[in-house]
């Protein structure tokens, strides 16, 4: 029986630890995190699902410690998979499977290497993006593809929506690449890193509104980091914005000072290139603000927004 240790979080590490399961894997040991204080935990339990199963998980704060180094030598993987695992693996760790490891990215390598891709790839208004299964080496996101399948981004959907296609690609991405890997038919193709480019992590500050932007970039900052991460905001004279949700319109104005106001019923934004963008859901210091509050609390006049 083919074996192997599974790094893995998230509800990437959810759905192909089940694929793995549902190909009769051997899991000897799955490697998962805690879960993080403060965080807003809106996807599945890895530890759960492998606890179900009967697979030993462990939860270090640093793979590489010893102990795990311990347990990860003695189960005697054939393969390493890591799916949405959070912490870089070192070649100690990678040098342990005997057929390799292998890792589930969230984009169309080489495009978004590294951290968060579907929160990039939405916030540069890209029309697609995908899961790619490859080759795990030193340099993150660099070893060869063995398999990668595209979703669409369409022009309103949000990070989550996009993840939640991402996640069905995983699945099947791993799905049909397992049996080539497992009985060594698979073709791996290297990667064209000149083809892509690296990206870091985000901060709740990188949601901060630059209201020089055109419209849509901001529509796009906007659905890149609404629920459930933290969202897009704008600090006014009365409190923190924050905008969950935005529709740019065909209403256009000329360009000039972008500015906060009700029409017909409507909170929408003149935005600096002069779009006017419809605000569809919006908090003022928590309290969602819509037309009708915009009044009592500003009147009819317009509201000047700076970066």
């Amino acid at each position: 029986m083919t074996s192997a240790v599974v790094f893995a979080y998230h509800n990437v590490g959810v759905r192909c630890l089940s694929v793995l399961l549902a190909h009769g894997i051997d899991v000897k040991l799955v490697v998962t995190h805690e879960d993080a204080a403060g965080e807003n935990i809106w996807f599945g339990s890895v530890r759960a699902l492998a606890q179900e199963h009967g697979i030993p998980v462990v939860t270090p704060a640093d793979p590489h410690d010893e102990a795990t180094m311990v347990l990860l030598r003695a189960a005697q993987p054939d393969f390493l998979f890591s799916f949405y695992y959070r912490s870089m693996l070192k070649p100690a760790i990678l040098g342990i499977p005997r057929r390799g490891g292998y890792n589930m990215h969230g984009s169309l390598l080489p495009k978004y290497r590294g951290r968060v891709p579907i929160n990039w790839a939405v916030l540069h208004g890209e029309t697609e993006s995908g899961a790619t299964l490859h080759e795990m080496v030193e340099k993150p996101d660099a070893g060869r593809i063995v398999d990668q399948m595209p979703v669409p981004i369409l022009p309103d959907d949000t990070a989550q929506d996009v993840f939640a296609k991402v996640l069905v690609a995983a699945e099947i991405v791993l799905h049909r690449a397992l049996p080539a890997l497992i009985d060594g038919s698979a073709v791996l193709r290297p990667m064209n890193l000149q083809q892509g480019s690296y990206f870091g992590g985000r901060k709740a500050e990188d949601g901060r509104i630059d209201w020089s932007r055109p419209a849509a970039a901001i529509h796009n900052l906007v659905r890149a980091v609404t629920h459930p991460y933290p969202g897009a905001f704008s600090d006014l004279r009365d409190g923190r914005l924050v905008i969950w949700r935005t529709l740019p319109t065909a209403e256009r104005g000329a360009p000039g000072r972008p500015s906060l106001f009700a029409v017909d019923g409507h909170l929408v934004v003149r935005c600096a290139d002069g779009v006017i963008m419809k605000l569809l859901a919006a908090e003022l210091n928590g309290v969602p603000l819509g037309a009708d509050l915009f009044r009592v609390r500003f009147g009819g006049a317009e509201l000047p927004l700076t970066a």
